[in-house]
């Protein structure tokens, strides 16, 4: 297998590199050429060999340029080749139209949209069309100028109306603002005066008793507790001792008695 890339190249042995002339040929006449990747812009048929061209086929077209102008807009011209006969196939862009024009070597497919619109729509008729189209924008860019004028006088009458209540709220007097907050906290302390009374009154009413006498609440063991302390037999309560913390000697068990060991008696 051959290399990708051909880096040593072989040269016979007679060859002589003096031998080799240089030819210079007429430059080429005619406007210049360049070679284009395009998809064919409509679909189209050879009118060589009847071979249907779809719009969007791929072609490795030669481009020039006409030197024909509509309105300082060039004009280009292209040529292609038949995928069947290779016979040659040109065509021009039309930019009166937006379109293409077929010049030969192939014929258009027939577009009833594209036919009826050309034939509905005169060039006065397109003219006026674009006229009013114009006005139209002209119209809508007054529209949009006089709604951002109204708009900027109603952020205008704004703020002059915040500045002039800001300079209202300065001018106020302080001795006016400190005698309106005197009159609010006094009139707070009244009303929680008036529901400190209607807590009490609620609670004495339901404390009382049907004889017209207030419960008292009695903690218990506070009463009784001196009583019993004084007389325990009347209040049938049992005297209880009062534990000491004093130390008390522990006499010592005589281990030697219990065992039945005798202790001599020492002189």
């Amino acid at each position: 297998m051959s290399e990708r890339k051909v880096l040593q190249k072989y040269f016979p042995p007679d060859f002589d590199p003096s031998k080799i002339t240089r030819s210079k040929g007429p430059k080429p006449a005619g406007p210049k050429q360049q070679t284009v990747r395009l998809m064919a812009p409509f679909s189209m048929k050879c009118l060589n060999c009847g071979e249907f061209i779809y719009k969007g086929r791929k072609f490795n077209a030669r481009k020039e340029n006409s030197q024909e102008k509509y309105y300082d807009i060039s004009i280009f011209r292209f040529y292609i080749r038949c995928t069947r006969c290779s016979s040659e196939i040109t065509f021009k862009t039309d930019p009166k139209n937006m379109d293409y024009t077929c010049e030969k070597g192939a014929i258009r497919n027939f577009e009833p949209w594209r036919n009826a619109k050309m034939e509905e729509e005169t060039e006065e008729e397109r003219l006026n069309r674009l006229e009013e189209e114009e006005n139209e924008s002209a119209m809508e860019k007054l529209e949009t100028k006089t709604l951002d004028s109204k708009r900027e006088m109603q952020i205008a009458d704004a703020l002059d109306e915040i500045r002039t209540r800001n300079a209202r709220n300065e001018r106020v007097d302080e001795e006016e603002i400190m005698g309106k907050l005197v009159e609010v906290k006094d009139a707070a302390t009244l009303e929680r005066e008036r529901q400190e009374k209607e807590d009490e009154e609620a609670a004495k009413k339901a404390f009382r008793t049907e004889e017209n006498t207030f419960v008292r609440r009695v903690v218990e063991g506070e009463e009784d507790a001196p009583k019993a302390a004084a007389d325990p037999e009347k209040s049938g309560a049992t005297a209880v001792e009062v534990p000491s913390f004093k130390k008390t000697v522990k006499r010592k068990r005589d281990l030697g008695a219990v065992l039945g060991i005798k202790k001599k008696k020492t002189v």
